[in-house]
C-alpha cells in the first residue's frame, strides 16, 4: 500500500476468504486510520452473507468510510452487500475497476475473491480502491442519482 490513508475501513470475509482477509488485515494495520475486523476469525465453514452484512453495517452507520469483503469468488459477498440500501459494492480483480468504481459510481465496498487472486494483486487493487475519490462530474452524478432512485423504489421500478 502506498503511503498512509486517512480512512476507516471495515474488513470481513468468510472461510474461503479468511487467508486473504488475514493478509489484508496485516497489510492495512498502521496504514489506515481504523481497521474494524468484522470476522470470520477462522477457516471453519461459515456463511458469507453474515460478513457482507457486518461490513455494510459499519459503512452505513458511519463507523467506516469504506468496506472490503472477501469470499471465495467475491461474487457472493457482492450480491449480499448490494441488497443493503446505501451500499454500492463490486467485485474487482483489477486496479482499473477498483478506482473507477469509486471515481464514477461512488463504490463504497470492495469485494474480492480469495480463491481467484493472490495477495500481492489484492494489495494493489485495495490500494487503488482506497486512494480513489468520487468525482461528481455531471454525468457521474446523474447516473448515481438514477441508481439511488432505483434503490428507493425497490420493486416499484417495475410498476
Amino acid at each position: 500500500m502506498s503511503g498512509s490513508t486517512s480512512l476507516r475501513i471495515a474488513l470481513g470475509g468468510d472461510h474461503a476468504g479468511f487467508p486473504l482477509k488475514q493478509a489484508v488485515a496485516q497489510r492495512l494495520t498502521g496504514i489506515v486510520t481504523t481497521l474494524t475486523d468484522c470476522g470470520t476469525n477462522s477457516a471453519e465453514s461459515c456463511d458469507y452473507p453474515d460478513f457482507a452484512i457486518a461490513v455494510a453495517k459499519e459503512v452505513i452507520q458511519g463507523r467506516a468510510d469504506r468496506g472490503i469483503v472477501v469470499c471465495g469468488s467475491g461474487v457472493g459477498v457482492s450480491v449480499a452487500a448490494n441488497k443493503i440500501p446505501g451500499i454500492r459494492a463490486a467485485v474487482c480483480h483489477d486496479t482499473y475497476s477498483a478506482h473507477q468504481g469509486v471515481e464514477h459510481d461512488d463504490m463504497n465496498v470492495l469485494c474480492i475473491g480469495g480463491r481467484i487472486i493472490g495477495s500481492e494483486l489484492a494489495f494493489e487493487i485495495i490500494d487503488a480502491f482506497l486512494q480513489a475519490r468520487y468525482v461528481p462530474q455531471d454525468r457521474h452524478a446523474r447516473r448515481l442519482t438514477k441508481v439511488l432512485d432505483i434503490e428507493k423504489l425497490g420493486l416499484g421500478v417495475f410498476d
